[in-house]
């Protein structure tokens, strides 16, 4: 069995207001050497062995339906499950 951590970002061109509320919010709290935030997503996926090829299978699932491919990116790392 594999964990897979996937890491969902906007894409740097992409406007993020979240990640600027967030930011001018710790501004406000004093932490002014924040100078930028951007808010992304974290997933674990738990897979069991399959036959099929696991960064196949992986990146199936970011562009079908975790990830929206045009305005963000990911990444992912594979351990192995407890």
């Amino acid at each position: 069995m594999k964990k897979v951590k996937i890491y969902i970002t906007l894409r740097e061109s992409v406007l993020d207001p979240q990640g600027s509320a967030v930011q001018g919010s710790l501004a406000k709290m004093g932490y002014n050497e924040v100078q930028d935030v951007r808010i992304g997503k974290y997933l674990e996926v738990v897979i069991d062995d399959t036959d099929r090829e696991l960064d196949v299978l992986v990146k199936e699932m970011c562009e079908k339906l975790l990830a929206n491919t045009v305005i963000e990116d990911y990444r992912y790392e594979v351990e192995e499950a407890n």
